[in-house]
């Protein structure tokens, strides 16, 4: 597949301009990131909260003028990043958030605030973990990311799965990110910032670390990273009840934890290890997440539950947490991931797009009133 000229599109920018001819496309937004996906041209614009009201007439003209000027494009989807105003979840009832409690942000069980320093100028950090891998965790917490972002959060991502840092692939992030005055600068993209360890180092090389070195590398993508100002910094973690959660929690304050599974009864077993875990680290666990529900054959439609169906929501409801939804085993999320962009951003109306969204939507109507409480909104 032929990859779309950046210096195309960007002209582009430049010659679709709003009505009165006052400002272009340049001028009210800039080129987050692209790509081509089945004849489809994916684009990313960012752009602030006052800006996004001038920009949103002019985003038909500009898929329009994007298709004409590509080679090989046969359509155009564009959307507005970080500070877009999210429309109410499309999504069916369920993947919105099946549980009946409200998210518990700010306090576990005992009902203690959390404790540690947060990064500069992040608002609120949450973990996305598992109690095993395999479960589809890494993936989750993209599309979260993503999806919060599209919600008009300031989001970053940062990959504390040191050993199988999957996010620079899942990004479609390359290169090493950029120093200054001694701090890494996290890439932006999809509307998001993100950084992992395998940003630092080759993508077939093994971390073949014990346990000390990646609790320093997680302190270090804490401190040495120069996040900015955000509202959420959402960390995927590395599966299991290990060292790395235990640094995470010393670290910095977390406002909470998203489990996932899958619906089979062994991996409900790690996910209520998961559950105990933060609650003994007093970390309110925000929900559990059922990935790999269902699947839908893309021919037929038929729906085969391949791994049993509601285990999760069960699951949840015994120990007491919100139960946030349920996403579909589909092909295209794995291939949107495998290309570099999430769903998100690439099928955005299918059925996992429309989950993600979902999930987003519920986490970060939490996250507002959580933020607006402390007045920290930036």
């Amino acid at each position: 597949m032929t990859s779309p000229d950046r210096a195309t599109i960007e002209t582009v920018l430049r010659q679709v301009r709003t009505v009165d001819n006052t400002a272009s496309i340049t001028e009210l937004g800039s080129l987050d990131a692209f790509m081509m996906r089945d004849g489809v041209l994916h684009v990313a614009l960012a752009t602030d909260r006052a800006r996004a009201e001038r920009l949103q007439p002019l985003l038909p003209a500009l898929e329009r003028a994007l298709v004409a000027a590509v080679p090989g494009s046969t359509g155009a989807s564009v959307i507005l990043t970080a500070h877009r105003p999210a429309p109410p979840p499309t999504a069916p009832a369920p993947a919105a958030g099946g549980g009946h409690r409200p998210l518990n942000l700010g306090g576990g069980k005992a009902g203690k605030a959390p404790t540690g320093p947060l990064p500069a100028g992040v608002g609120v950090v949450i973990a996305v973990a598992s109690g095993k891998g395999g479960v589809g965790k890494s993936t989750t917490a993209v599309n979260l990311a993503v999806g919060l972002g599209l919600e008009g959060l300031k989001v970053g991502l940062m990959d504390a799965d040191v050993h199988g840092p999957s996010l620079p692939r899942m990004m479609g992030v390359n290169g090493q990110p950029e120093v200054r005055d001694g701090r890494l600068i996290p890439p932006h993209k999809w509307g998001i910032s993100a950084m992992s360890i395998g940003m630092l180092v080759e993508e077939d090389k093994a971390m073949i670390w014990r346990g000390p070195m990646v609790m320093g590398a997680i302190g270090q993508l804490l401190s040495d990273v120069e996040w900015g100002a955000l509202d959420v910094l959402v960390v995927d973690m590395p599966p299991g009840t290990g060292d790395a959660q235990l640094t995470l929690a010393q670290k910095t304050a977390l406002a909470g934890a998203i489990i996932v599974s899958t619906p089979q009864d062994i991996a409900l077993l790690d996910a209520r290890r998961g559950v105990t875990m933060f609650e003994k680290m007093n970390v309110p666990v925000l929900g559990v997440v059922e990935n790999m529900s269902y699947f839908c054959c893309p021919n037929c439609n038929h729906r085969t539950e391949l791994f049993g169906h509601g285990g999760a929501r069960a699951e949840a409801e015994k120990m007491g947490v919100p139960f946030l939804g349920e996403i579909p085993l589909l092909v295209d999320i794995r291939a949107s991931a495998d290309e570099g962009a999430p769903i998100v951003i690439a099928a955005p109306d299918s059925p996992a797009g429309q989950a993600y969204r979902a999930l987003a939507h519920t986490v970060g109507t939490a996250l507002r009133r959580l933020l607006d409480k402390k007045n920290i909104r930036t």
